[in-house]
């Protein structure tokens, strides 16, 4: 297995595979609407929106991890980790830790003040690795969300 490395334009087929392994995995096979056209204009055109990491066994991209940054009010300077990804059947093998190293180290590099991720509270495997790694679980809080739809029902309302 090699380190963990930044995510080039001909990462994307995979990295898109690898998301929608990741919707079914979370119960959600129809919810990924992102295209390979956006994920490559999104990554990598004048101004990048996201930073992807990927690693790999066998030089097949079996793992991701994508972030971007926040602004915290209270803190400053965040980044977002969207998802951390490690193919079905590579997990267990380290890739996961590699890829949460190589984003600790990015985010230290940048500055940030904190790192943020949702898990899903069924996941505990998840949750567990998440922990084990001095991650704090905050299940007192409730991620909220406007989806497309949402937001046109809102503006509609104004």
């Amino acid at each position: 297995m090699k380190a963990p490395r930044l995510a080039a334009i001909e990462d994307m087929p995979r990295v898109l595979e690898l998301i929608n392994e990741l919707a079914i995995y979370e119960k959600e096979p129809d919810a990924v609407e992102v295209t390979l056209e956006l994920l490559e204009s999104d990554g990598f055109g004048k101004q990048p929106k996201f930073t992807c990491f990927v690693a790999e066994v066998k030089n097949k991209v079996e793992g991701i991890a994508l972030v971007y940054p926040r602004y915290s009010t209270w803190k400053g300077t965040v980044l977002h980790l969207e998802d951390l990804i490690v193919s079905e059947a590579c997990r267990g093998l380290g890739l996961g830790t590699k890829l949460l190293d190589k984003v600790v180290c990015y985010g230290k590099n940048l500055g940030v003040k904190r790192i943020s991720w949702e898990v899903l509270d069924w996941n505990e495997p998840a949750i567990k690795f998440y922990e084990s790694k001095g991650a704090n679980v905050m299940r007192d809080w409730d991620v909220v969300q406007l989806n497309e739809k949402g937001i046109e029902n809102y503006i509609n309302k104004l």
